[in-house]
């Protein structure tokens, strides 16, 4: 399977990448705006791989390689201020998708196994946030490393 351009945003601790999706207002970009201001620590540094849009490459039984288009790589809209220029991770392995919800609609708890889903026609395990919560980045950050055993690489 070719690669596949995905609407959403995708941020990485160190190599391990999640992508952030929900309707248009829902948070991804403020999400990861946040997780990126996470310090970086022994887990990884948080990066940016991609806002607004993701190419999603398949690698057979590995983890897909997600990419930014090269004309928005290292670009991310802050709501309110405009189009900004970031530090931004060149290509990472996805590991994770996180679905954005409202708060009424947040499980309690995660499904154990973690629900999954088909990105690029690969199976990846997924989550649901409320991107607007406090901890929110927390949260990601980790689900990223939860979800990390999940990689076969």
């Amino acid at each position: 399977m070719a690669r596949e351009l995905v609407h959403g945003t995708c941020v990485a601790l160190g190599r391990r990448a999640a992508l952030l999706r929900g309707a248009s207002g829902s948070g991804k970009s403020d999400l990861a705006l946040r997780f990126i201001a996470l310090p970086s620590d022994a887990t990884g540094a948080p990066m940016l791989v991609a806002d607004d849009q993701v190419f999603v490459e398949p690698r057979g039984d590995r983890a897909p390689l997600v990419r930014a288009p090269e004309t928005i790589a290292g670009k991310i809209e802050v709501r309110g201020i405009g189009i900004v220029d970031v530090p931004f991770l060149k290509e990472a392995r996805l590991v994770l998708v996180c679905d954005l919800v409202d708060r009424p609609d947040m499980p309690r708890m995660a499904p154990k196994p973690l629900e999954r889903t088909v990105i690029a026609g690969v199976t990846v395990p997924l989550v649901e946030l409320n991107a607007f919560e406090p901890s929110a980045p927390l949260k990601l950050k980790l689900a990223l490393l939860r979800a990390a055993p999940h990689d076969p690489n």
